[in-house]
């Protein structure tokens, strides 16, 4: 048996002590790991720093029998004799057999900011994992929860109580917490987004259906997560056809971050239709959408339909239509204050006339009045004008086309919207609307051009005198007055009013205007 070297052990020994003595408090989890290993190796300490030759013959010999033990199976091939005798070495020297083992650098993984865990401080790797054991508990409480309310969905007696299992409101509403905790440490721990749906339990026995790009796709969209994990949730639904409240609240979910998915328009309406909703909740709450989305298509087209199922209901109450009718006036006027010329809100105005036959309202001719005073060049509403003008079916000929003369229009009428459109005009002679829609009122009521050549004159004058003299206050005057002129017969007079527009007072259309002269010829 080899002599003991107490003298080489103890040396170890005090190195280890003098070592813990002077090692700094340890900051981070890295620096608490190293000193944790070296505290139960220290001769591989001294190995590392200063070399194999600097420990003793004992401890050269420990720190060898050390590597030995700890390398699997090896003491085993020693004889009775060795094995006694090694581990009577080991037992002498004193040292830990058992060391921690080696840390290694990418052990800790990094957080969600990739930052190296191992770079903790000792307070944030405690706090880290705290919220880490969190998760298992509330995942162990959400397991319990979705067994329970499978007995209870089963009619499951509970064996010790006999009575049957059951799911409360404020069992589900506990759930609810439990996983938007759980998605909040998760999002906080790993930078893993909340799920919404999947987070909610009243989805759990829903199996969404995730897009499948084709493969290799050159430009597969990039869908947002929240967006793309709702629409997954939809084709799940919409494939067994399912029309519940859930379903509502979802597609109300995707309207908002894509308001122009028509598909889902399309589904939301069958879904009001299944649960017999209110129309008019529905578009109390489509309002506020069209507030946020004021030039959307599907708005639009989902209001249309839900008054196409809506009128039948009240169309032999002449007070109901009116209400209704009111309340709709006043939307579209909240609507028309935000943008006068929005072409939806006009084209849905035209469908509300014809359905409710509102085409003597006081309320549509106020707003026209209202719209012209505060912008006479408001096009939109001068083509809503001709509109219940022109197309209303107690004064008009059925199907009658625009631009063909209508005998049964009142004469009353015809005079009235001359003289309104002259007065417009003065207002602002330099305004194409309200010359179109003068010469459209001629067109109606079966009237020469030549109706109204005094008024268009009197925004002409000394034409073809010399450019001192001569003075045009509107080109769509000028442009009439040719037309007047060639309807009779006066070409000359119609060829000059068209040089005149080309040479000086709208010179961007001049050839335009040639093309019209060479027109006269023929």
């Amino acid at each position: 048996m080899p002599a003991r070297n107490k003298a080489g052990v103890s040396k170890a020994r005090e190195a280890e002590s003098k070592q813990q003595e002077s090692a700094p408090r340890p900051q981070t989890v890295r620096e608490l790991e190293w000193q944790r290993y070296w505290s139960t190796n220290p001769l591989h300490k001294i190995v590392e720093e200063q070399g194999f030759a600097k420990l003793s013959p004992a401890d050269k010999r420990t720190y060898l029998n050390l590597e030995l033990v700890r390398s699997p199976g090896q003491v085993d091939k020693l004889s009775k004799k060795g094995q006694r005798e090694f581990w009577k070495q080991l037992s002498d020297a004193n040292i830990p057999l058992r060391g921690a083992p080696r840390p290694r650098d990418d052990q800790w993984g990094h957080d969600k900011n990739g930052r190296d865990i191992g770079d903790y401080t000792l307070e944030e790797y405690r706090t880290y994992e705290q919220k880490k054991s969190r998760i298992s508990e509330l995942r162990l409480e959400s397991t319990f929860f979705k067994l329970n309310r499978e007995r209870a969905h089963l009619k499951t007696r509970n064996v010790a109580t006999r009575e049957t299992y059951t799911i409360t409101e404020d069992d589900i509403e506990a759930e609810k917490a439990r996983r938007r905790e759980m998605a909040s440490l998760h999002n906080d721990l790993y930078g893993v987004k909340p799920s919404s749906y999947a987070d909610d339990p009243d989805w759990d026995d829903v199996a969404p259906i995730p897009q499948e790009e084709p493969e290799g796709a050159l430009s597969a969209i990039a869908y947002a997560d929240d967006y793309a994990e709702a629409m997954s949730y939809l084709r799940a639904v919409m494939a067994v056809k399912e029309h519940t409240p859930r379903c509502l609240q979802l597609t109300e979910t995707i309207i908002d971050m894509n308001p122009a998915h028509y598909t889902v328009w399309l589904y939301r309406f069958d879904i009001v239709k299944a649960l017999n909703i209110s129309i008019l909740t529905e578009l109390e709450w489509l309002n506020e959408v069209s507030f946020e989305h004021l030039k959307n298509y599907q708005i639009w087209h989902h209001r249309q339909q839900l008054v196409d199922i809506y009128y039948p209901t009240i169309q032999d109450d002449k007070a109901a239509i009116d209400a209704f009718a009111l309340n709709e006036h006043n939307f579209l006027m909240q609507m028309l204050s935000k943008d006068t010329k929005n072409y939806h809100v006009w084209s849905y105005r035209q469908y509300l006339v014809r359905k409710l036959r509102q085409w003597e309202s006081r309320y549509e001719t106020s707003c026209i009045d209202t719209l012209l005073d505060q912008d006479v060049r408001n096009n939109s509403a001068w083509s809503h004008r001709f509109f219940i003008v022109f197309n209303n079916p107690e004064q008009t000929t059925p199907n009658s086309h625009t631009t063909e003369c209508d005998p049964h229009i009142p004469k009353s009428i015809i005079e009235r919207e001359i003289q309104y459109t002259q007065e417009k005009i003065t207002l602002a002679p330099q305004n194409q609307s309200p010359w179109n829609y003068l010469r459209g009122v001629l067109t109606k009521g079966g009237l020469p051009l030549a109706t109204v050549l005094d008024f268009v004159k009197g925004f002409v004058k000394n034409l073809g005198e010399g450019e001192e003299s001569e003075e045009v206050r509107s080109s769509h005057a000028l442009d009439l007055l040719a037309d007047i002129y060639k309807e009779t017969g006066e070409k000359e007079m119609a060829e000059l009013c068209l040089r005149r527009l080309a040479e000086k007072w709208d010179r961007i259309r001049a050839g335009y205007w040639a093309y019209r002269r060479r027109m006269l010829q023929e």
